[in-house]
């Protein structure tokens, strides 16, 4: 049958038709509700969003966002650059000119990210007049959350009998090899 176009249901027709085969008994059923047909992958269309193309823009102006502001998929907040986007629709949309509305959500972006900046700063001076460890950073970036997450098991690494006893044999086995190709001698 590989030689047959179509999927199964197509081809057992072709089959049942051409008295090649008898008719099975799940073809009228599957005829009356067929299977569900996917896309190839060249059929399937990209979806955009209108401020898609004022994310792009933003990401070339501000390529250090693509690391400090993480895109949380379980968060409800959106990126900063799709706030971008948005605010550049809201301002076209409001009868601004397109360089005018990026301009404007640019600089309300770094107004933003200017305030979070002053009010962590604000809140350790506070902490140190106190006499206290400064609190950890509300707004801190991504890689810096992602160092946190790891932090744990960095340090488990060094105290953990298990993971010494793992790392202790994989240095025997290295040590091991070193030996065997040293003295291997060869041809």
């Amino acid at each position: 049958m590989s030689f047959m176009k179509g999927n199964l249901l197509t081809k057992t027709r072709k089959l049942v038709k051409g008295l090649a085969k008898a008719e099975p008994v799940w073809l009228k059923a599957m005829e009356q509700a067929p299977p569900a047909t996917f896309p190839r992958p060249g059929e399937i269309e990209k979806i955009t969003l209108p401020e898609d193309i004022y994310v792009t823009k933003f990401f070339k102006m501000h390529p250090e966002s693509k690391h400090e502001d993480a895109i949380k998929v379980n968060s409800y907040n959106p990126v900063p650059a799709r706030i971008f986007g948005c605010r550049v629709l809201d301002l076209k949309d409001q009868g601004v000119s397109e360089q005018e509305a990026m301009t404007i959500a640019d600089m309300e972006y770094t107004k933003e990210k200017k305030a979070k900046k002053k009010a962590y700063k604000r809140l350790k001076e506070i902490a140190r007049l106190q006499g206290k460890r400064p609190p950890p950073n509300p707004y801190p970036s991504a890689i810096k959350e992602i160092q946190a997450e790891e932090r744990p098991f960095v340090r488990d690494r060094f105290f953990n009998p298990n993971i010494r006893e793992i790392v202790n044999r994989m240095k025997e086995d290295r040590a091991r090899e070193m030996r065997e190709r040293s003295s291997g001698g060869g041809w």
